[in-house]
């Protein structure tokens, strides 16, 4: 059984220096309005695009804690794709319909109550204690009530469900909930990119074959 443990590991391995390497032309990018040595919580997120449709989530994971943005986004990048629960590891295969966005977390101001933020401008954590005194706290992007057409109504009780609580949501639960809103500065990146990017620095497209899983 070592033997194709092993194996395994290897080819993780490789996928996951090409997965670490994408971050070099997004740190370019994310560098003229962030220093790479400057802390900042970030979000990284992995998106699948297939046959000209919508990009379909396939992870994101992030800190809400300041990072050093080189090092931050090079382990996340790692983490979102290999270690988000709710997806299995991304496949060497997949890399050619994949997207890539940082999210740089800025701005935090508390609001004043959970309809106190703007659809597509604000990110929020959700803090709140429920019926039987189990603190919990779930976070959104900016981005993600916008994408999902949702009203700030259905995107604060869907933050409730992602928290973990599965009672009924009430009015007046409503009105304890403990908001903090942020904005973010973000970029994506498709691998048709990472290839061109590549091409040009290096004189080379890479190849798929060297990181099979």
């Amino acid at each position: 059984m070592v033997a194709p443990f092993l194996g395994v590991n290897v080819r993780r391995l490789r996928l996951s220096r090409v997965i670490q390497s994408i971050f070099f032309p997004l740190r370019l990018s994310v560098g003229f309005v962030f220093c790479g040595l400057c802390g900042s919580p970030l979000f990284v997120t992995w998106k699948k695009v297939m046959n000209g449709g919508e990009p379909r989530l396939r992870g994101c994971i992030g800190t809400l804690e300041a990072r050093y943005i080189i090092s931050g986004f090079k382990d996340y990048a790692l983490t979102s794709a290999l270690r988000d629960r709710r997806f299995p590891p991304i496949q060497a295969r997949e890399l050619p319909y994949l997207e890539c966005t940082v999210s740089l977390l800025t701005d935090y101001e508390n609001a004043a109550n959970y309809l106190d933020w703007e659809v597509g401008k604000h990110g929020m954590i959700l803090e709140f204690t429920d019926p039987d005194s189990a603190r919990r706290s779930a976070t959104y992007l900016p981005e993600v009530a916008a994408q999902e057409g949702w009203t700030k109504l259905e995107t604060v009780d869907s933050l409730v469900r992602k928290a973990g609580y599965t009672g009924p949501i009430t009015e007046s639960m409503r009105r304890k909930f403990r908001i903090t809103r942020y904005q973010s500065s973000l970029y994506t990146m498709h691998y048709s990119e990472y290839q061109a990017y590549v091409k040009r620095i290096r004189g080379a497209i890479p190849l798929r074959s060297t990181v099979k899983c």
